[in-house]
């Protein structure tokens, strides 16, 4: 069997997760990327019909970048990878979430139906292409519903190739599917699916050409023996991308999860627009007093950060460990390197300001990727040129010694302490002048709207101060103060 040019694989190898979008979707990011195989006999080519079997309702489409490997590959280095990449196309890993359940996570049946893998209908020369500047789109219908580019990507094209071949051989032929973009959802019969994988800025802006699909609907129902189709709220929500999208209420959907807390433009705005002094009033309030990254300041001055946590640890250095954790692409590496779009790499250095923790190349590599900000309680090195950078960095200050002086990176994505203030990855963290805060994501928006209001209330009564009056019953407001800042706000609103 072949399509468009591509003989058999013998082996089809798809990724879980890999674009931020799709992970923030789902609610977490992978450290490390997973995997997962699908059959031969899954593979169909453009124009082709796919059933969805009879009794069943939740067949999902995910539009993406699929590899086709020519040199084989064993054991090579991330920046080797690609080199082994003969073609690009586009492809479509339609699965069927009736049967997740039943496959415990394995994906055979749920992913690996006839036809759920088309592939097609064009092969994109890989050397005439930057592996970064592919884009993936999708279209239902004619309606356009997801678009990506591979610069966002968790894990580069050349990374997987490595980390797979570390264990197998890929060879000739094979296929990897590299993930999906936001916005893969449920498909209905009669639906057209289309996939076009391009790279609009290369010469010629070649393109795989659209790869379609036509949804049938299966007439032969499931036997009696082994798993049946089975869905609930939670599989709905997770096939159609939301409650509202599966037809449900997302506060009454019974097996549903709770909605993912999301850091939102309106909220980082409202943060950003408050000082961390204010925000730690406010959560002492709330019983939270040991929340500020102690010792920590901007590296330079004016910096503001807002975002959410991705952590790092470290532990103190011995030779051994640092032998067995310390060289290759550690920890720190890995942090750096998959550290997403407003997240804030929080590095937890146990206070030791005796060497360095970040330096010029790794927050370059986090600018690039669009990191919010880097946060550490230990020193940072090349601090000039890291302190120039457009990133906020924040740190006990510079210090020339490499990282192996003191220090041992032990793990990512992991609850640490950071300044003696406990930090979980996907905490909210603060940052401006006076230091770095972290506020739980449940508090947020409570604390970001009353600081917002303790804010607006210090601003009048500073005015009152420069026109002379004493902060003698002005500073906290008395009964008589108070009246008049309510009167005055309430004829403002008028």
């Amino acid at each position: 069997m072949t399509i468009s040019g591509i003989a058999t694989p013998g082996k089809i190898i798809a990724v879980h997760l890999n674009y931020p979008s799709r992970a923030a979707q789902r609610g977490r990011t992978p450290v490390q990327p997973s995997y997962f195989l699908k059959p031969s006999s899954s593979l169909a080519a453009s124009g082709a019909t796919l059933e969805r079997p009879a009794g069943t309702e939740l067949l999902a489409f995910e539009g993406e970048v699929a590899l086709v490997i020519g040199e084989p590959a064993r054991r090579v280095s991330p920046d080797q990878g690609w080199s082994h990449v003969a073609s690009v196309t586009a492809a479509n890993d339609f699965g069927l979430y009736d049967l997740r359940a039943a496959d415990k996570g394995s994906n055979v049946r749920s992913k690996g139906g006839d036809g759920f893998t088309p592939l097609g209908p064009n092969l994109i020369d890989a050397a005439s292409v930057d592996p970064a500047a592919l884009r993936v789109r999708t279209w239902v219908n004619g309606e356009l519903v997801q678009q990506d580019t591979t610069g966002t990507l968790l894990f580069p094209f050349g990374r997987l190739i490595a980390d797979l071949s570390q264990l197998m051989t890929l060879e000739t032929g094979d296929v990897i599917l590299t993930g999906t973009p936001a916005g893969s959802s449920v498909v209905m019969p009669g639906d057209v699916v289309e996939v076009e994988v391009d790279a609009p800025d290369a010469a010629g802006a070649p393109s795989s050409g659209r790869l379609a699909t036509t949804v049938t609907e299966g007439m032969v129902p499931f036997g009696d023996f082994g798993s049946r189709p089975d869905v609930d709220d939670r599989q709905r929500i997770e096939a159609w991308g939301d409650a509202r999208a599966a037809g449900l209420d997302p506060g009454e959907a019974p097996d549903a999860a709770p909605p993912a807390f999301e850091l939102t433009d309106e909220l980082r705005d409202l943060l950003a627009s408050v000082g961390t002094a204010t925000l730690s009033v406010q959560l002492r309030k709330r019983g939270y007093t040991d929340v500020f990254i102690e010792g920590v300041r901007a590296n330079r001055p004016g910096a503001r950060v807002v975002g959410r946590a991705r952590t790092l640890r470290f532990i103190p250095f011995r030779p051994d460990l640092f032998a067995r954790k310390g060289g290759g692409y550690n920890a720190q590496k890995v942090a750096f390197d998959t550290v997403g779009p407003g997240e804030v790499l929080v590095i937890d250095a146990r206070g030791e300001r005796g060497t360095g923790t970040v330096g010029d190349v790794l927050a370059l590599r986090a600018q690039v990727r669009g990191a919010a900000g880097i946060v550490t309680d230990g020193g940072t090195r090349d601090f000039d040129v890291v302190a120039a950078m457009d990133i906020p960095t924040f740190s006990q200050g510079p210090h020339p010694s490499v990282l192996g002086r003191r220090h041992v990176p032990w793990e990512v994505d992991v609850a640490i302490s950071c300044g003696g203030a406990a930090v979980e990855p996907g905490d909210v963290v603060v940052g401006d002048g006076d230091g770095v805060i972290v506020i739980p994501p449940a508090l947020a928006w409570d604390v970001a709207r009353e600081a917002a209001a303790q804010e607006a209330e210090d601003e009048w009564v500073a005015r009152r101060v420069a026109d002379g009056a004493s902060v003698d019953g002005l500073f906290p407001m008395n009964a008589e103060w108070r009246a008049r800042y309510e009167a005055e706000r309430e004829e403002e609103r008028r």
